[in-house]
């Protein structure tokens, strides 16, 4: 009979989660349109200056020459080309920066409308650089368009993981990541001679960053903010409550409210914590981290030298110069499938093995990479065996270490600390996407092929520490999360509670009676505590 009512219970419950689990519309139309606007465009920027590179050069030369009465030299032009192309990363650190207090007095749905004033900004700026004869635009054009890029990458993953149900808060995670190689291949195409790939038309690829922009201008106005930033920190009830219900697709969200609560108690407050006190904080101490350690390897894996050496191993392996740029549609192409298909198993592989496995086959295929570059001019076939490894190593990222850091910072921290964690993972990614850009050309001009072995060291330090330290988030809470941290961080169970405990020592009753004494009609009377 007990067995029975158990077995019962557990139907019982798995009824429960597929309510929970469904995709209602405005879940759907939050994540595309956010990531439209925000991610996708970040993809865009990474491969936007690749086709138009040598047209881009020419119009720096042009210009120098009107200027100043004779051309530019070889050392000044690389010099202006990489500052054009690095200092987007000088940009986003920034946004990552100041991204925090903009979240915290305007709200994660607001800080993606706002954003799109860089963006606009940004591809005026670009786009008219050739017409007024100023290479100075597309200079500061690229720095607007990395604090745009700064601000999104922290401020939509926030978005998303706060809008999203626990069971499929992975995959609408993966949103981010998905759109980062959607722009990636959407800027591969449209640099494509037919289409912007021309001396005439290339100020037109900068010009387009304002349609996914205007995009999320109109749509985004319509859809609710952040039902948990809502709650906990505007203490408006009535409007978190609702935009509970259009997210969730349903009428009772009582469920959700008081979990958000529940939160709330065992924080005590309220009070976004600063990045001093984050790091000070001893229960996070190991969440703090892991996030360092997976947005370091996000950025430091070796993908960016990938992109740079894709060109010549293609060209070693017999493929005409003309050709190159439709056969680099390829790997665009895997990099948007394998995103697209960590998007649909994450919920039921979890976080740990993507990410772990994703750098484990890095590590494999960067090491089959190093030989085949070897010995590719003594064996015919190799070229196209280094590949294969190209594409194997994208699709290898994209599985795992291309969207889970993003989805790991926002599931790792309460309401609070969650702004403070995002700057730090943004400083990190930042700096380290910039220290990529400055040190690989001497890094390469050192090893040569052998370069690619000290990316497969970092894939493989970043696997061994995730193996060691990372616990499954699937369909935890915030607070199981911090849970499986305890031990690991030194802090007993009972003191993790204690919070909560003293929290739950006034009756149910007193408890809403304080909560709804600080809220009339979803205004704020005054602070829950």
């Amino acid at each position: 009979m007990e067995n029975k009512q158990q077995s019962n219970g557990v139907m019982k419950e798995n009824k429960e989660v597929k309510k929970k689990v469904n995709w209602s519309g405005s879940l759907i139309l939050a994540s595309l349109t956010g990531a439209f606007g925000s991610s996708f465009l970040y993809g865009y920027n990474l491969s936007v200056v690749n086709a138009p590179a040598v047209y881009i050069k020419k119009f720096y030369n042009e210009t120098w020459q009107s200027r100043y009465g004779f051309s530019v030299n070889e050392s000044t032009l690389t010099l202006l080309w990489s500052v054009t192309v690095s200092i987007f990363a000088i940009g986003g650190l920034v946004g990552a920066i100041i991204v925090t207090p903009i979240v915290k007095f305007f709200g994660r749905k607001c800080t993606l409308l706002l954003n799109n004033v860089f963006a606009v900004t940004a591809a005026l700026l670009m786009s008219l650089s050739l017409l007024a004869g100023s290479f100075e635009m597309l200079i500061l054009g690229r720095i607007i368009m990395g604090v745009d890029a700064g601000i999104s990458l922290s401020a939509l993953p926030m978005y998303l993981s706060e809008i999203s149900p626990k069971e499929i808060r992975g995959s609408l995670g993966q949103v981010t990541a998905i759109f980062i190689c959607i722009g990636v291949f959407t800027g591969q195409v449209l640099g494509l001679p037919e289409i912007f790939g021309q001396e005439s038309r290339w100020p037109y690829l900068f010009g387009a960053i304002a349609f996914p922009s205007l995009i999320q201008v109109v749509i985004l106005p319509f859809l609710p903010e952040s039902p948990r930033y809502l709650l906990l920190e505007k203490h408006n009830t009535s409007e978190a409550e609702k935009a509970f219900q259009r997210f969730l697709g349903k009428d009772d969200v009582s469920h959700e409210i008081e979990e958000v609560l529940a939160e709330s108690r065992v924080q005590r407050n309220t009070k976004l914590v600063s990045i001093l006190q984050l790091l000070r904080t001893r229960a996070v101490r190991w969440q703090v981290v892991t996030v360092v350690v997976t947005m370091g390897c996000y950025q430091l894996c070796g993908l960016n030298a990938i992109w740079y050496y894709t060109n010549n191993i293609f060209s070693e392996a017999g493929i005409s110069h003309e050709t190159i740029p439709y056969v680099t549609l390829s790997t665009g192409a895997v990099e948007t499938l394998a995103a697209v298909f960590s998007g649909l198993v994450i919920e039921r592989l979890g976080r740990r093995p993507l990410l772990i496995g994703g750098f484990g086959l890095m590590v494999v295929f960067f090491s089959v990479l190093t030989v085949s570059l070897t010995l590719q001019n003594t064996v015919h076939w190799l070229p196209y065996l280094s590949i294969f490894c190209i594409l194997a190593i994208i699709a290898s990222f994209c599985i795992g270490p291309g969207g889970i850091p993003f989805v790991l910072t926002g599931e790792f921290f309460q309401q609070s600390q969650r702004p403070a964690a995002f700057m730090i993972a943004g400083t990190v990614n930042w700096l380290s996407n910039f220290a990529v850009g400055l040190l690989f050309p001497f890094i390469q001009a050192g090893l040569q092929t052998y370069c690619f072995l000290v990316f497969a060291a970092i894939c493989f330090a970043g696997a061994t520490y995730l193996f060691f330290v990372l616990p499954e988030t699937k369909n935890k809470t915030f607070h199981e999360i911090s849970q499986a941290f305890a031990k690991r961080n030194k802090v007993t169970l009972e003191m993790q509670e204690m919070n909560h405990y003293a929290g739950e020592r006034k009756s149910s009753a007193e408890q809403e009676s304080d909560f709804t004494s600080s809220v009339d009609n979803g205004e704020t009377k005054k602070e829950i505590v």
